[in-house]
């Protein structure tokens, strides 16, 4: 087996091609963007760059093609299938990671006026009814195709984090109008009084 360091990024180009067959670069950001990207986000420049490191490590290979548009074709190998059974096999260690700009926002509230959290409230929660909708769609769309259906339960826990997160910000949108979010200069009244 290869010694090259593999990453996230490196199993998910090793998974789709598995999972595709053969692909381009850009067959692969077009079909990362429609699936496992709701999820797992990075710079789709590693999506050029990665096959060729991986056909380098040999666990893809390349088959160019000679005329036309000279598309470059990359396959899973036997040696790459097996690294990516092996990943598949591991358990994971690591914490569930949210990276959301809008919780950092929500935690500095004190330092926001009340109409700040409330705009932040009100974008999240459209976001959030967007995306659900959008999960829905798909849904519906893929869950009775025999090809994809067992792919699709990734999108149940997409659509559990989605309705929790409207939740949540409902319920804050609910509490800057009950009054619980004072204005920054009352709090650093409190502030001084302590």
């Amino acid at each position: 087996m290869s010694s090259v360091r593999l990453s996230t990024t490196s199993y998910v180009v090793l998974g789709m091609i598995a999972l595709r067959g053969p692909s381009t670069p850009y067959d692969l950001k077009r079909a990362i963007g429609r699936s496992v990207g709701y999820f797992w986000s990075f710079p789709h420049a590693q999506l050029y760059s990665e096959p060729k490191r991986l056909e380098d490590a040999g666990l893809l290979e390349l088959e160019e093609e000679q005329h036309g548009r000279r598309r470059k074709l990359y396959t899973i190998t036997t040696e790459g299938e097996t690294a990516l059974r092996t990943w598949l096999s591991e358990p994971v260690n690591a914490h569930f990671e949210l990276r959301d700009v809008a919780e950092i926002k929500l935690f500095f509230n004190e330092l926001a006026t009340p109409e700040d959290v409330a705009r932040l409230a009100s974008g999240q929660i459209e976001q959030h009814e967007r995306r659900i909708a959008e999960y829905e769609s798909m849904q519906k769309r893929y869950s009775d195709i025999d090809d994809v259906a067992s792919r699709m339960v990734t999108l149940e826990l997409g659509l559990g984090m989605e309705r929790a997160a409207l939740s949540f910000w409902r319920d804050v949108a609910g509490r800057v109008e009950r009054g619980e979010f004072p204005a920054p200069p009352a709090r650093e009244a409190a502030r001084r009084a302590r």
